[in-house]
């Protein structure tokens, strides 16, 4: 079941103009930041705000770190502006079944590792209105390296 609003995926250029953007205008701060080599970028995670089911709702700003990258490309061809929207569950593996057997199709096999050691797999935007889709199950709720 989806519980939340997990994050928004930004994608931009320049992550750190991007967070000092984000930082002046509405205040918001880095709650995490790293590097993911398997999906190509470098992300920064601002918190918005605590949810219900214990979880966090963030924006996750995203720079890719080679062109040939899904975020590259995306860029390349749209621009900077809202990537994804993810939904939070505590069940990954059986939502993308359940969300399959309804024949929307799943990117991933088997999910894979996301942002703050989450699990993580994305549903194909044709499927969901032309909105790229991604179903998280956080690792811990609001635990990070800063």
């Amino acid at each position: 079941m989806l519980t939340r609003i997990d994050h928004i995926g930004i994608a931009c250029f320049d992550l750190d103009k991007t967070v000092e953007f984000y930082r002046a205008t509405y205040g918001f701060e880095v709650f995490h930041s790293e590097i993911n080599e398997e999906q190509g970028v470098r992300e920064a995670m601002l918190r918005i705000n605590g949810t219900d089911d214990g979880g966090a709702s963030y924006l996750q700003l995203l720079e890719p770190t080679r062109e040939d990258s899904a975020v590259g490309k995306w860029l390349a061809k749209n621009g900077e502006g809202v990537h994804h929207i993810a939904f939070g569950t505590a069940d990954v593996d059986g939502d993308s079944e359940a969300i399959r057997d309804k024949g929307v199709r799943v990117l991933y096999d088997a999910p894979r590792r996301g942002s703050m050691d989450s699990r993580i797999t994305f549903l194909h935007p044709k499927d969901c209105h032309g909105v790229l889709t991604e179903l998280v199950t956080s690792a811990a709720p609001d635990v990070a390296d800063h």
